[in-house]
């Protein structure tokens, strides 16, 4: 559970009346889909797909307490993860492939989701952590008001893939106390390739920009559980194809020398990697460990 005096940021939109606005304007975004960087301008009201293939209803995977996150936010008791279905990104390696590619999950009703998220905080978790949300933003929106009226009280995460939109961001002001995304690539060729979005690099700079204004460094309780604030996670890919330097200077120097970076290493080659392609072998132990020096020597303090 959060801290008793910390008051998440969606209690206080909602208290002061600013939360059915938001929710309205998301609602607007999906009839001509402009709710991420694709752009693909479906009407998701109506049942027609994008990029993302995600409809109107929320399509959740599963949800469950989480203990492999960061430990800022698994504590004693756990992340509160609701994985969603779908992906606005097309990465070729998908750690959660069944789930960002093959679609597993239900649809299920905006009320339920509400009522999910409550049931993760009765079982103790720390926080309610959307994994892979940027596709579902109106959807989340238009649940919290059920959350909220059955008592929800604890920080929400935006655990993202990072191509996100500044202007479906500031949607968000206000309602995510913790930004986690990832920053994948450094060049856009290697993020069409692998992902089909050339246009990453620019975006998730932009992106993570915004997030930071919103919430900034991340801010932990006595007891070490984050309450507020950005967390990026940069996940080392074979032969240097993540741009580690580049990433990591970006954070230094445009972000803050105190961003709380997960350098992650547990990259495996899954999903749907082409044979001969460089993604198919795991990462050095090596390969690792310059990782986690060049961001020192970039400047980065605080390192997971």
């Amino acid at each position: 559970m959060a801290h008793k005096s910390f008051i998440p940021a969606y209690l206080r939109t909602h208290r002061e009346g600013l939360l059915k606005d938001k929710i309205s304007h998301a609602q607007r975004l999906l009839e001509s889909c402009s709710v991420c960087p694709r752009d693909c301008r479906v009407n998701r009201k109506e049942g027609e797909t994008g990029f993302c293939r995600a409809g109107y209803l929320p399509k959740v995977s599963s949800s469950s307490p989480h203990f492999g996150e960061e430990q800022p936010l698994v504590g004693l008791h756990g992340s509160g993860t609701i994985f969603l279905a779908h992906c606005n990104l097309g990465c070729l390696f998908c750690q959660n492939y069944p789930i960002s590619h093959l679609d597993e999950g239900e649809e299920i009703s905006f009320e339920r989701l509400g009522r999910m998220m409550v049931a993760l905080q009765s079982l103790g978790c720390h926080n309610i952590n959307f994994v892979s949300p940027t596709h579902y933003v109106p959807q989340i929106l238009k649940a919290l008001p059920n959350a909220i009226e059955y008592g929800l009280s604890v920080p929400l995460v935006y655990n993202t893939g990072g191509y996100d939109s500044v202007e479906t961001l500031q949607l968000l002001d206000g309602v995510f106390d913790i930004y986690m995304p990832d920053l994948k690539y450094s060049t856009g060729e290697i993020a069409e390739e692998y992902s089909q979005a050339q246009d990453y690099p620019q975006v998730a700079q932009l992106a993570i920009k915004e997030m930071f204004r919103q919430v900034g460094d991340l801010v932990l309780d006595d007891t070490g559980i984050a309450l507020r604030g950005l967390l990026v996670r940069h996940l080392v890919l074979p032969s240097g194809l993540a741009g580690t330097q580049e990433a990591m200077r970006f954070l230094s120097q445009e972000i803050s020398k105190n961003t709380y970076v997960n350098i992650m290493a547990q990259y495996y080659p899954y999903g749907d990697i082409p044979e001969g392609s460089l993604l198919n072998r795991r990462i050095s132990k090596l390969e690792y460990i310059r990782s986690v020096e060049i961001a020192k020597k970039e400047g980065i303090t605080r390192l997971d």
